[in-house]
């Protein structure tokens, strides 16, 4: 048994309009999940299944709890898709109002520092609550991981932006060499 706690505002998202995301997460997995909707307690049974997919069955539902919608969080069922967490507290210490200043970075204006990044490494991003979640594959995640901390330590945006397009520069030279070698 794998015990997740989301925030109550979440368990909604979680379980779907008439239970539909909670069944489909059920049937894709093969894991059985019980959700407590009175204090967003989770219990995923890993024995009724393949133990990856429980794992992968505990990221999706940390990804739902952590504000990724379930259409958006449904890439972590794909193979060599992962799911990290970056806490902002770990830059700021407790202090609210800093807190509020770095998620405003990440987010930026109508959300174009969020939107940049997530076009720029591929991976999906969301900023909730005292947290950043990421969902991609191995590359876009060390990219976009790479840029909310540069962010978070305070790195001017135009400097983010130059990283981002020469990390896209190199992943597309990086394709083409693979394609002619083969």
């Amino acid at each position: 048994m794998m015990y997740v706690k989301i925030p109550k505002s979440r368990v909604g998202a979680l379980i779907g309009k008439h239970g539909e995301v909670k069944k489909k997460v059920e049937e894709i997995s093969g894991v059985k999940m019980d959700i407590n909707s009175n204090d967003g307690d989770v219990v995923i049974d890993e024995s009724s299944g393949d133990p990856l997919m429980a794992l992968k069955v505990r990221d999706f539902v940390m990804a739902v709890g952590r504000g990724f919608s379930p259409e958006r969080a449904w890439r972590i069922f794909n193979e060599d898709v992962y799911f990290e967490v970056i806490d902002i507290k770990e830059f700021t210490g407790k202090r609210e109002n800093r807190i509020r200043v770095l998620r405003g970075r990440i987010i930026g204006k109508n959300g174009k520092t969020r939107r940049i990044i997530e076009e720029m490494s591929g991976a999906s991003i969301s900023v909730y609550g005292y947290t950043v979640a990421i969902i991609g594959d191995y590359t876009q995640m060390e990219i976009a991981k790479k840029a909310v901390e540069m962010l978070l330590r305070g790195s001017k945006h135009a400097t983010i932006y130059h990283f981002l397009e020469k990390k896209r520069r190199e992943n597309k030279y990086r394709a083409l060499d693979y394609y002619y070698i083969q």
